[in-house]
């Protein structure tokens, strides 16, 4: 509120909670580093497959591909989590006019981050389970149907978690609509 005084303990004391936002910076330096370490074991996975590219059968080939593709999404993952974070968190990111910034910097909010989160996770162990599932017909693959089971149940979870998150959000998203309106309506009887 703009015409409310502060005494100077209320001051000192507001202030110094507004700065310990600074606290989760580390967190997201951090996460530039798994996001390196993420970078490390892309790219050895891709020297690795390429010499073997002539040998490999189709599906081993779609396994090797989707186990970039894992990676890559993780990827993508930190990354949203590093950007919307910090800048939800902490600070804004100075871009400049940098025709290069994503179009959802700056507009995702922690429901959005939410979303996109579990999003991503489904769609790591989707992929996970595919990749299980190619490597299944190879010959002489080995079969451990409790795993496939355990695998699938948390597939499904995550899926499920996703659903339930979303149905959250468009609750709440009625629920601020009603509010929105009762005040309208408050402020302007007629």
């Amino acid at each position: 509120m703009a015409g409310r005084s502060h005494t100077p303990i209320e001051r000192i004391l507001e202030t110094g909670l507004f700065s310990s936002r600074w606290l989760l910076a580390p967190f997201y330096v951090g996460l530039v580093v798994s996001l390196t370490m993420l970078l490390v074991v892309f790219v050895s996975e891709l020297v690795a497959f390429v010499p073997r590219i002539v040998a490999l059968d189709a599906e081993s080939m779609i396994v090797e591909v989707l186990n970039l593709i894992d990676l890559s999404l993780a990827g993508n993952l930190v990354l949203i989590i590093i950007f919307s974070g910090y800048e939800n968190f902490v600070s804004k990111i100075d871009t400049g006019d940098s025709e290069d910034r994503p179009s959802w910097m700056g507009m995702l909010d922690f429901s959005g981050l939410k979303m996109k989160l579990i999003g991503s996770i489904v769609a790591i162990s989707a992929i996970s389970l595919l990749r299980i599932f190619v490597s299944l017909t190879e010959p002489d693959a080995p079969w451990n149907e409790r795993k496939v089971f355990w695998l699938v149940m948390l597939h499904l979870t995550f899926l499920a978690s996703g659903l339930l998150f979303a149905l959250m959000d468009w609750v709440a998203s009625l629920t601020e609509r009603q509010r929105l309106e009762e005040i309208r309506e408050m402020t302007n009887p007629n």
